[in-house]
């Protein structure tokens, strides 16, 4: 069967999700590497709330946190991609792009492949002028993904989400224009 990807980069394939991705998306959901700058991993019943959000955002605006495949093997990865916020702070609200994969996929250049075909979608398709990307403090892996695809900090605040997890509350925002990636290429 060939899937219907909305877009593709060199690697990976990008679509909405479905409710086959539930099982592999819980492993990835429950793994404590993989959900180290969350609060707490999730249970299967979260995961599968958190695809149907993610399919009701698609629905409302044509783009998501992507359901991420390799394209050699169909593999579902994880997620990279878009999704509007609209949590209460100085940089929203803003269409954020964010990552999420699992371990045995990491350090193969992945997320930066898949955040700069999404920057790419974002403001050629979606014509944005502006996307954000947010992380708590000590996640310097996904500040680094940030850094490789020409994001700037823009400031750090305590995220109102996560009022109930000091450790976490603590985030930095990075931000990236248009214009500024039209330099990039």
């Amino acid at each position: 069967m060939k899937t219907n990807y909305i877009f593709k980069s060199e690697r990976l394939g990008f679509r909405n999700w479905n409710i086959n991705d539930l099982d592999e998306f819980a492993k990835i959901n429950a793994d404590l590497q993989v959900m180290k700058h969350f609060p707490k991993p999730l249970t299967k019943k979260e995961t599968l709330e958190f695809i149907k959000r993610l399919q009701k955002h698609f629905d409302k605006k044509g783009y998501t946190y992507f359901a991420t495949e390799i394209l050699d093997t169909g593999e579902l990865i994880g997620f990279i991609g878009l999704a509007l916020q609209d949590y209460e702070s100085e940089f929203t609200p803003a269409t954020d792009i964010g990552w999420r994969l699992k371990q045995s996929v990491w350090g193969k250049g992945y997320a930066t492949e898949g955040a700069k075909r999404c920057l790419e979608f974002a403001f050629e398709k979606l014509l944005l002028k502006t996307v954000i990307s947010v992380c708590t403090e000590q996640n310097t892996k996904s500040e680094n993904v940030m850094k490789n695809i020409g994001m700037k900090t823009i400031g750090s605040f305590n995220h109102p989400k996560l009022k109930a997890y000091p450790d976490y509350e603590s985030c930095i925002c990075y931000e990236i224009t248009k214009n500024a990636w039209q330099k990039l290429l």
